[in-house]
């Protein structure tokens, strides 16, 4: 049985001169415990607004519908959402400078969650923390710092760390990778799927990178303009893709063991404060049909947990 399913997400934002900006649109996907799902598409997409849809973290000017079942209970309501937020399912916030509290030493920001969801007692709090920041990589000593004392990998792993402090299920990371070197960047995606091997923890892995989905995860789920593009197995979406987007952000990722050329992908994504008529991707796809830009797509399954929103897909014409 599934740790997390998402039905139908649909996420909205109120727009102040009165329309809407339909951020996520019919999302679908489920994570199994201990299983690894990337969650792939070009910036603004609709990614960070699904994972905070999950958490119930979105702002006032966000309307939602559908479902998001943990063990049999939606997160959806903000009370049973608290409940779960941080004990059961946490979050690594993309960029940890603006995550913590610059005024407040790592140590007590890794306590607080502690302290509110688990109850310790403020000296077994204080040695979990030690802990988990030697779990992570980092010296226990760096709890007394300050996040502006700490480079951008220690402040990435103390973030991590704070994730960890509740004994989660599930872990979400957002782009944990964004600002940090490329040696630092391989570090902390090694730390991410050895956690998730020790501890048996389920990780949604937000991304736009390819390549670090390929590492990490052995599913993915690709978005385009806030929808459910393609879903399923790493090695068949980088292999035989089924949606013309997801073969062209692969053709537009570098790769050091490949020799092909990197080819951008033409033109914008779609505006989400406009409706959208036919497919999405078909003004920038090199493969569309006619009815790709008047009727939209049914979702196909190739294969068992394979699933593409396209006309071609499966071969269908």
């Amino acid at each position: 049985m599934s740790l997390l399913q998402v039905r139908d997400l649909n996420v909205w934002y109120s727009l102040g001169e009165g329309g809407e900006n339909h951020a996520v649109r019919d999302l679908s996907f489920s994570l199994d415990p201990g299983q690894r799902l990337g969650l792939v598409g070009e910036s603004g997409c609709g990614k960070t607004t699904a994972l905070l849809a999950l958490m119930a973290l979105l702002p006032p000017t966000a309307s939602v519908s559908g479902e998001v079942l943990f063990e049999g209970e939606n997160l959806l309501n903000e009370d049973i959402a608290r409940g779960h937020r941080w004990r059961d399912i946490a979050l690594v916030f993309q960029g940890a400078m603006n995550a913590f509290n610059p005024v407040r030493r790592i140590e007590d920001q890794l306590v607080e969650p502690m302290l509110v969801h688990k109850s310790l007692a403020a000296d077994a709090a204080r040695g979990r923390a030690r802990e988990l920041l030697e779990m992570v990589g980092i010296t226990a000593s760096a709890g007394r710092r300050y996040p502006h004392e700490l480079s951008g990998g220690m402040r990435q792993r103390a973030m991590l760390a704070m994730a960890l402090a509740c004994d989660p299920k599930i872990l979400i990371a957002d782009e944990p990778t964004t600002a940090l070197d490329s040696m630092v960047q391989a570090q902390i995606l090694q730390l991410l799927s050895k956690l998730s091997d020790e501890l048996g923890l389920a990780l949604l892995l937000v991304t736009h990178d390819l390549p670090v989905v390929s590492q990490v995860c052995s599913q993915a789920v690709v978005m385009y303009a806030g929808a459910l593009a393609e879903s399923g197995p790493v090695a068949d979406l980088y292999h035989r893709p089924q949606h013309p987007y997801t073969r062209l952000l692969y053709a537009a990722t570098p790769d050091l063991h490949d020799e092909r050329s990197v080819v951008s992908i033409p033109g914008v994504p779609p505006r989400l404060d406009h409706p959208i008529t036919g497919c999405a991707f078909a003004p920038r796809c090199d493969v569309a049909l006619s009815k790709c830009t008047t009727s939209a797509p049914p979702t196909v399954q190739i294969e068992p947990g394979w699933t593409s929103a396209c006309w071609r897909a499966g071969g269908a014409q």
